[in-house]
Parts: C-alpha cells; sequence; structure tokens
C-alpha cells in the first residue's frame, strides 16, 4: 500500500474515507473500535502476587519469618504450642497484604492525576472545531496544530503557515523542520523519516507556526509505537523525604542488629556466669528477646505510611484543580518563598471583551482585527472559539456586523506570519475579491508602530509623524491606565501575492489603522490569595508581556506594587547586568513587556538568592523558565503541551489562587508526614527502651508477637489518621520552610526522643504495678500479669499519643476540627486490644492473664497520663 507522504492529500483524505469537514460522531465511534485509543501499549504491570513476595523479602520481614522457624523447630522438639510462629508468620502476611494494597491505592492515586492531566488536541469533526483528548483521535480525524503543541498521532499535513515541528526525540535531528503540503520524493519508494516534510509524528513538537493534517496512524500503529518497548523503562521517582526515610531504615536496621548482637551475647554470658549452664530452651529465649528488640526498633510501616499520605494527599490537591505531576513537588510547595506569575488569565479572568476603539476607521479596524486571528465563530452559537483575545476580536466584529465566517469569503487567506512571543505580533495575507492584496498585522502597540511609516486618517493613507505617533502613544496609555489589554493593528497593501511569508519581509511599512482595548476583569479571589500569600512570607510577583501602565493598575488593585517603580520592562531589564540585578531584584515586583528569556533570567536570579521559587506558564517560549524553577507550574486550559510536560503541577482552572491552595496543601502534607513520623518513631523507640531495660534487669516485658500487634494495630492506622488531620489555623501565617531542614529539624529528633523515653517508663511503671496488683510486692521478676498490663498500656500510650500529635504546638483541647479517620482507627484499635486480653483463645495464644477491671483502669490511667505530660511540653515549647 502506497506510504502517504508519496500521496496528494486529496488522495491520502480519499484513502482514509474522510474530508476537510471531518469525520462524524458514528465514524468515529467505528474506527475506536476498529482501531482502539490512540496510546501506547503500556509496559506490563506487576501482579498482585509478585508484589506480594517482594514485600516479603524485605530484610527485616527475613528476620521475623527466621524467628518464626526458629520459634517454631524450638516448639516441636520440646513438645510446646506452635501459636506464637503461626502469629508472628500470620502477623507477617497481614503486614504484607496492607503494604500491597497501600501500593495499589498509591499507584492508583497517580494513574487518576495523570488521566486528568491527560494531553488534548484541538480537532474538526462534522464541520466543528472541538477540543477531545489526544487518546480519543482515530485514522481519519482532522486536527489543528499551532506552536506548543505535542504532535498527537501521526499524520499527513494538508495546510501549512510557517509549520515546523521538531523531531529529535524520533530523528535525533536538533533542528527545526520546515513543513509542507506538497508530496515528497519522486515517488519511486522510500523516504527516510527525517525527509517527509509532509508528515508529522507522534512525540514530535510544532516550535512555530500553525498547520491542519489529517491523522493517519495512532496507538502503536505509530513511529513511536513501534519502539515503544523503550518507553517502559522509567523508574518510580521517589522524593527527598522518602530518600532521607528509606537511608534513615537502612541506619536503624545495621544499628538494630548491633544492638541485638551485643544484647544476645551480654545475656548468654549472665547465663554463662551463673553457673547454670546454657540449655537450649534459654537460649532460644535469649534469641527471641534479640528479635523483640529488632521488631520494635524497626517502624516496619514508615515508608509505606508516608507514600500512602503522599498518594492521598495529591489526590486530595486533584480536588482542588492543582494536579501534581511530581511527587518531589509537594515537599517543594511548602517551601515555597517567591511566585512568580503570568497575569493574564492566572491574576485575571482571561474573559477577554473589547471596550473601547481608537481608530478613524473602526470598521476597517474590526475587520482587521478579525481576519488576522485564528480564532473562528462556532456556526451554531456564533460566539467565538480559540484564544480568549482572538476569541475577543472575533466577537467584537460580529456584534458590529462584521461575521468572520463572511469575512474570510470575501479576504481569502493565503498566507501568514504566525504570533511570536519575540515579535509580539502576527500577520496575515489576503485576496480580495478583486485579485488585490492586503495584508492585516496586529500586536503590541509599541512594536507594531515602530514598523509603521504611514497612519490611515480623514479615510486617506498619510505619512507617520511624530506628532502623531505620540498622539498615539498618549492614547494607548490613557488606555492602560484604566487596566486595558491595548492592541495596534495595521496593514499593507501589496501589488501582488509576497514571494516569502518571513516576518522580516512582511512586517515593515505598515499603515496604522487604530487601537483596540480589551478589558480582562481581576479574579475576585485573588486579591485574598495574594494577602494569604503576603502573610505566609510568600512574595507574588506579576510578570507579562503587556504594557507596563497596564501591569502596574493591576497589580496596585492586586495589591502586588505600592508605587510606580517596583515595576520594570523587559528593554530595562536587559540593560542591568546579573551582579546588578542580584542586588536589586528584591525592589521589582512587576516585570512588564518581557520576553522568554527574561523569565528564565528571573528564575535564576531568585535562585542565587536562594530562594525557593515557582513559576508559571502556558506559552511553547516558557518552558525554559518552568524547567528552571524549583516549581514549575503550567495552565491546563491555556497552556501548550510542552509546558505541560515539563511542569510539576499543571493548574486545572489556571487561577493564582490556586496556587496559594496548592502551596496551603503542601504545607498541609508535610507537617502532617512529619507528625506521622514523629508518632512512628517515638513509638517504636519507647518500644525499644522497654525491652532493653527489662533485658538488662532480666524479665521480659514483651514477646516478640505483642510488639509484631502493637505496630500493625496501635502504629500504622492511627499514623494514616494524622495524615488526614486538617491543616493548623496558623498554616498560612508562617514563614515558608527551609528546604534544607532534615526530617528532625525545628525540634522534632528532641521531642521524639523525650516522648519515647516518657512512653517506656509509663511501660515499665505499669508492668511493675501490673505485677504489685497480682503478688503484692514491689519486685523485679517475671510476671504475666505485669506483661499483660505493660501490653495494654503500651497500645493505650501509644493511641492516647497520637491524639497528642495532631498538632505539635497547639493544645489537643483546643482544636476546633475534628479528625474523624483519627478517631475511628483508634476505636477501631481500642477494640481488638481489648480482645486479645479477655478473649479466652486470642489471650491463651498471646500467652497473657486476665486482668481484673482494677488494673484494667489503673493501665487506662498510667496511658492517660501522657496527654497532660504533653501538654506541658508544648505550653513550655510556646513559651
Amino acid at each position: 500500500m502506497q506510504k502517504e507522504y508519496l500521496m496528494e492529500s486529496e488522495d491520502v483524505l480519499g484513502k482514509l474515507e474522510t474530508s476537510h469537514q471531518g469525520l462524524s460522531d458514528a465514524q468515529v465511534a467505528e474506527r475506536q473500535s476498529k482501531y482502539g485509543m490512540n496510546k501506547l501499549t503500556e509496559g506490563k504491570k506487576e501482579s498482585l502476587i509478585h508484589k506480594f513476595l517482594k514485600e516479603l523479602t524485605n530484610f527485616m520481614t527475613i528476620i521475623l519469618i527466621a524467628a518464626a522457624f526458629i520459634s517454631g523447630a524450638t516448639s516441636l522438639y520440646v513438645g510446646e504450642s506452635m501459636i506464637d510462629t503461626i502469629i508472628i508468620l500470620l502477623v507477617v502476611v497481614i503486614n504484607a497484604v496492607l503494604g500491597v494494597y497501600q501500593e495499589s491505592k498509591a499507584e492508583s492515586a497517580i494513574e487518576s492525576l495523570q488521566e486528568m492531566a491527560a494531553s488534548t488536541s484541538k480537532v474538526i469533526r462534522h464541520d466543528r472545531l472541538l477540543v477531545v483528548k489526544s487518546e480519543e483521535l482515530v485514522p481519519g480525524d482532522i486536527i489543528l496544530l499551532e506552536a506548543g503543541d505535542s504532535v498527537p498521532a501521526d499524520a499527513r499535513i494538508l495546510e501549512s503557515a510557517s509549520l515546523k515541528v521538531e523531531e529529535a526525540a524520533l530523528t535525533g535531528e536538533s533542528l527545526s523542520v520546515s513543513k509542507i503540503e506538497s508530496v515528497v520524493g519522486d515517488g519511486s519508494g522510500e523516504v527516510a523519516l527525517g525527509d517527509r516534510k509532509n508528515m508529522v509524528y507522534t512525540g514530535s513538537t510544532v516550535v512555530y507556526g500553525r498547520g491542519k493534517a489529517v491523522v493517519c496512524h495512532t496507538g502503536m500503529e505509530t513511529e513511536i509505537g513501534h519502539i515503544a518497548h523503550a518507553l517502559n523503562s522509567a523508574k518510580d521517582e521517589e522524593t527527598p523525604l522518602q530518600i532521607k526515610l528509606n537511608q534513615l531504615s537502612k541506619i536503624l536496621s545495621i544499628l538494630v542488629l548491633v544492638i541485638c548482637g551485643l544484647m544476645f551475647a551480654v545475656n548468654l554470658t549472665r547465663i554463662g556466669l551463673s553457673g547454670r549452664g546454657i540449655h537450649l530452651r534459654e537460649l532460644i529465649d535469649t534469641f527471641m528477646i534479640a528479635v523483640s528488640l529488632a521488631v520494635a526498633a524497626i517502624p516496619e510501616g514508615l515508608a509505606a505510611v508516608v507514600t500512602i499520605l503522599l498518594s492521598i494527599g495529591v489526590t486530595k490537591m486533584s480536588r482542588k484543580r492543582a494536579i501534581i505531576r511530581r511527587l518531589t513537588a509537594v515537599e517543594t510547595l511548602g517551601c515555597t518563598q517567591i511566585i512568580c506569575s503570568d497575569k493574564t488569565g492566572t491574576l485575571t479572568q482571561n474573559k477577554m471583551t473589547v471596550v473601547q476603539h481608537a481608530a478613524d476607521d473602526e470598521n476597517m479596524l474590526m475587520t482587521a482585527m478579525a481576519l488576522c486571528s485564528d480564532a473562528e465563530l462556532d456556526p451554531e452559537s456564533k460566539d467565538a472559539v480559540g484564544e480568549p483575545t482572538e476569541c475577543a476580536l472575533v466577537n467584537d466584529g460580529y456584534k458590529h456586523g462584521l461575521d468572520k465566517s463572511e469575512l474570510k469569503n470575501t479576504f481569502v487567506r493565503i498566507g501568514e506570519a504566525p504570533f511570536d512571543s519575540m515579535r509580539k505580533m502576527m500577520s496575515t495575507i489576503h485576496k480580495k475579491e478583486d485579485n488585490t492584496i492586503i495584508q492585516f498585522t496586529k500586536g503590541a502597540p509599541d512594536e507594531v508602530l515602530k514598523r509603521c511609516t504611514k497612519a490611515f486618517i480623514g479615510g486617506v493613507e498619510v505619512d507617520m509623524t511624530d506628532e502623531i505617533r505620540n498622539s498615539i502613544l498618549k492614547e494607548n496609555k490613557a488606555m492602560a491606565d484604566k487596566a486595558l489589554r491595548v492592541l495596534c493593528g495595521a496593514m499593507r497593501s501589496w501589488e501582488s501575492q509576497p514571494a516569502s511569508t518571513e516576518p522580516e519581509i512582511l512586517e515593515r511599512n505598515l499603515v496604522y489603522l487604530g487601537l483596540s482595548g480589551m478589558i480582562d476583569p481581576v479574579r475576585p479571589e485573588v486579591k485574598d490569595a495574594i494577602k494569604e500569600c503576603q502573610a505566609a512570607g510568600i512574595r507574588p510577583i506579576m510578570i507579562t508581556g503587556d504594557h507596563r501602565d497596564t501591569a502596574v493598575a493591576i497589580a496596585k488593585e492586586l495589591g502586588i506594587l505600592d508605587h510606580e517603580r517596583m515595576a520594570i520592562t523587559g528593554a530595562e531589564l536587559s540593560k542591568i547586568s546579573d551582579e546588578e540585578l542580584e542586588k536589586t531584584i528584591q525592589n521589582y515586583s512587576v516585570y512588564a513587556r518581557v520576553q522568554p528569556e527574561h523569565k528564565v533570567r528571573i528564575v535564576k536570579t531568585w535562585k542565587k538568592l536562594s530562594k525557593v521559587t515557582a513559576m508559571t506558564g502556558d506559552g511553547v517560549n516558557d518552558a525554559p523558565s518552568i524547567k528552571e524553577a524549583d516549581i514549575g507550574v503550567g495552565m491546563g486550559i491555556t497552556g501548550t503541551d510542552v509546558t505541560k510536560d515539563v511542569a510539576d503541577m499543571v493548574l486545572a482552572d489556571d487561577n493564582f489562587a490556586t496556587i496559594v491552595s496548592a502551596v496551603a496543601e503542601g504545607r498541609r502534607i508535610y507537617d502532617n508526614i512529619r507528625k506521622a513520623i514523629q508518632f512512628l518513631l517515638s513509638s517504636n523507640l519507647a518500644e525499644v527502651i522497654s525491652v532493653f531495660i527489662a533485658s538488662l534487669l532480666g524479665f521480659t516485658i514483651l514477646k516478640p508477637v505483642h510488639l509484631l500487634w502493637i505496630n500493625l494495630i496501635t502504629d500504622c492506622f492511627p499514623a494514616i489518621g494524622l495524615g488526614m488531620e486538617a491543616e493548623e489555623s496558623d498554616i498560612m501565617k508562617r514563614e515558608p520552610r527551609n528546604p534544607k531542614d532534615g526530617i528532625f529539624s525545628d525540634g522534632v529528633g528532641s521531642e521524639t526522643l523525650f516522648q519515647g523515653v516518657v512512653i517506656a517508663l509509663l511501660t515499665l511503671l505499669a508492668y511493675f504495678v501490673g505485677h504489685y496488683m497480682e503478688s503484692g510486692v514491689w519486685e523485679v521478676a517475671e510476671s504475666k500479669d505485669g506483661m499483660t498490663m505493660a501490653f495494654l498500656a503500651l497500645s493505650l500510650l501509644e493511641m492516647f499519643h497520637s491524639f497528642n500529635m495532631r498538632s505539635r504546638t497547639e493544645s489537643v483541647f483546643k482544636l476546633k476540627t475534628r479528625n474523624v479517620f483519627l478517631t475511628g482507627s483508634l476505636c477501631v484499635s481500642f477494640v481488638l486490644t481489648t480482645a486479645v486480653i479477655y478473649v479466652p483463645f486470642l489471650r491463651e495464644a498471646f500467652h497473657f492473664e486476665f486482668i481484673s477491671l482494677k488494673e484494667y483502669i489503673a493501665a487506662v490511667i498510667i496511658a492517660v497520663s501522657i496527654i497532660p505530660i504533653m501538654e506541658i511540653l508544648k505550653i513550655v515549647k510556646r513559651r
């Protein structure tokens, strides 16, 4: 079958049974059923069995399994019950199942976020311009491409307006390729991929111009689909916090093994010195004490808890319209000190409406503005579809009787120089009914005026004088002072069609037509968001391509600046050296008329000053600055595929207030993860100290199965519950967190140590109280009552302590929010812990003694005491 690049475009349309008006809904449904979705086959997912087995290969789990089998072998040898072995293995299995569940839940959360961040394409179907998910494209679809778009499928070019595509991912060629509509090759055979200038391919990026193409191949049938196996080798990323925790777990594991070995040796030495001789039972008991210490020391669920809290957090963020593309962004958000934001659509509503004209012939100006745009009138709603600014111009023309769909027939577009953020203008060339050629140009007034040599005044073209130019600039400033976005319209007549559509050829010797001023209202919620930013120690910066006066007027309204001297233009910025900018950048809150390279320079300078910087962007030229920033923020509505791909976070609503909300959520997530870490480590530290002191004194306070139960039931679920805690009232009144701060900074390390010691001492107290209530004697001795009381007290201590950890500084009695998940998990833990002691077969399995109501109440009183102790610590800390 003949290749599409060797065929005329009309023949390709015939082959694919489609037309310039696109496919019908019925054809799309039929082809989706036939060809499937337009996406690459995903790499083989890890099975549940494989995940489960991976959980069992954890270092500490292997030690537990070994301990279980040694215990079982011993029990068989001496004819005792195998219940200890069964319980240890059961807990290991439950822990592994929970690990698989948590991993699967985290994966599903990330998958749902990827679904939300899915790319979209502009497609013509049944003669209407639609925006659909790229994965829904089928062969025969007519797609529109413009600068910044990722090419969604392999397609044959139908129209090219200076279209240039970067194909390095496929060809390795770094230079962009100019695309054409005509057939390539001599028709005799194959043409190399890099020479197929009438084709565009999945994975490439439009860097300039505009085009129309018909989809030929989708999914695995695309060129990149043939090499898709190379795309399935990406590794899951870990956040800095997760990396630190994995390192901490390894250090703890090594430390504990050393301590366990020493403890084992000390106990054997003590038994040997007693003169009794070392018997197998004593050897096994000594080994099990060492295992108990190991079990107590390692917070098995720590990494899993952090992962699940991160995944829950990013899911919650997505509901607030902030789609996190990289988990590392969650941590960095809490450190953000500078937010550099675009004006249009982020600080403003991007609902443009033309409200003022300054022109000698307004009809001619409105005609020029409507035709020199890529927005189109919807044939049914008669409302423009496209980029908001251009929609405003087309809608303005329609309101004044200038229907673009009719104008296009009178002024047929035959060429163009697409908009470029460097030039800040675009031009289109049209053939009129009398075959004369006219060019329309629109763009930033100061840039367009530089290229005007004449002005249309009094129905005739007159030479552009300084007086006329100054009058135009004065009018422009008057509009800008009203916070209007101002565009300038111009024209140029040609005797014949220009030989070149290069901007430097077209955009000179222009005739000035007039100015159009449009209002873009400020988002009402942004003013409060700006205040919240400033209260949180975060500085908002406005960056815009608009006129300085427009930017200053809006910045003043929002409270971003107080005086005009805090604003600077791109031209002024270019004159400042890097060294001088480092010294003076603190003085500027508004950047107007900037070029893309200025944004990169601004980000780099703030980063040199050790400021954590967020940068928003939507255009293809914004990608470098977004990539350079600590937090790159892409726009979900107006953003190009290129900027979304490099962004750490995408705003589904393009709203500045959403960034601030995401910062608050990032702070909440990090706060809660640290609370969960502190809770888990202090609990495990308490277990270590208790077991260590008890073994030194010669009695068993808790067995491995007891510690495993506590770690599983009274540690993991409350830790996840702490991750659900609402943000504290002062979360956006604090200075941003220093990104260099470690897990144990700000007193967390000393607090964890203090809490662990207190809980350990209270657990030991419960043991001795239990033994006293059983025997009436205060002594150091083995006691099943004491062990039962210690287990109950430690379990309850950790439960009550999780309530303490809802806030590290505020009294738990003054918190205005409720944590239903934490309360629920504690109720379940409380019931299960009580059941272990009072249900006969469970009590026997865990080697516990039945304790009286009096002993139970004593354990509860000891456990409750952790709350007033921690409340006193909080009072001291607040002072």
